[in-house]
């Protein structure tokens, strides 16, 4: 029976044709290689070589025996060539999902760290409902969603990722563009645009008003964030809208500002309980959670743009 080092010692001689040759082929010395070329001999009672003028010539019998190292070289080699794909993630694919809200700033930066580290692994992104994260999970359609809110769920992992709060948009050049902060009673006093009260953050909308006894009336409802941006960009009214949806100046043509009142929420990543998570998800999640905390700690600067334009 050969060890893996004197199948490497044998290919070596019989490559390179000398023992010098062999020796720096391994980055070992001289005396080193001779002497396992013997005792690999003498163990297996098999001549390897012939030796001739300082040369080393593979014998008949041992002939067959090189072409079975040759063919173990041959498998080692494909084996480190699919490690090597496997680490740059050639042969993995990353599914995820998320809700819109994240899915508009938040995943876009985090799939550019993935990128940089696996720069071959594919990548699957879909943008979902929350009520069709469960199923994309548990029929296996996905690896991970990143949810503006937790259930509960027997068959489903909840991981926190980030806090935030929720802000008031305005159209650029509204009368109240510019200002540092804006109450509940007079958010209320404009046309309100927002997301169905049923939802996570509407319910948190809805939460303001009622805490301060206020009616409002939603006049242009929602599903998406992305859509109410693009309805307050269109001067069609104000609204109240999760700041990762406009984080790094996410939606141009709006102005953000902090509300007065409380309205913290936590985000998570749902996964299929039990499941395996690939490093490739893995390395995602804490891209995500290190970019939705980042924007978390610099809520006013992460949130509003670049510049500002007022209409006259």
């Amino acid at each position: 029976m050969m060890t893996l080092r004197q199948v490497e010692v044998i290919r070596a001689v019989m490559v390179t044709g000398t023992i010098g040759g062999a020796a720096k082929l391994l980055n070992v010395s001289a005396p080193g290689i001779s002497r396992l070329v013997k005792y690999t001999e003498k163990s297996l009672g098999i001549r390897f070589f012939q030796r001739q003028n300082g040369r080393y010539f593979p014998t008949p019998e041992a002939q067959n025996i090189f072409e079975q190292i040759n063919g173990v070289y041959k498998k080692v080699d494909d084996l480190t060539e699919i490690i090597s794909k496997i680490g740059h993630g050639t042969l993995s694919e990353l599914r995820i999902g998320s809700v819109p809200s994240i899915s508009q700033v938040m995943v876009p930066r985090a799939i550019e760290q993935v990128r940089r580290r696996y720069p071959g692994l594919r990548i699957d992104i879909n943008i979902l409902k929350l009520e069709e994260a469960i199923d994309y999970l548990l029929l296996g359609r996905g690896d991970c969603v990143a949810m503006s809110y937790r259930l509960e769920h027997p068959g489903l992992d909840f991981m926190p990722l980030a806090s935030g709060e929720l802000f008031c948009i305005v159209p650029e050049g509204h009368e109240l563009a510019g200002r540092k902060q804006v109450s509940a009673k007079e958010i209320i006093r404009y046309p309100l645009i927002g997301i169905d009260p049923n939802d996570p953050y509407g319910r948190i909308m809805a939460e303001i008003f009622a805490r301060n006894k206020l009616k409002y009336d939603i006049t242009i409802r929602a599903r998406f964030g992305t859509t109410v941006c693009a309805l307050v960009k269109a001067g069609l009214g104000i609204a109240v809208i999760d700041q990762f949806t406009v984080a790094h100046g996410g939606y141009p043509g709006v102005e953000v500002i902090r509300i007065v009142e409380p309205t913290r929420f936590d985000t998570y990543v749902a996964v299929k309980r039990g499941a395996p998570l690939s490093l490739h998800i893995e390395h995602f999640i804490d891209c995500l959670r290190t970019e939705m905390r980042a924007v978390g700690s610099h809520k006013i600067a992460a949130a509003k743009p670049t510049s500002r334009v007022r209409k006259k």
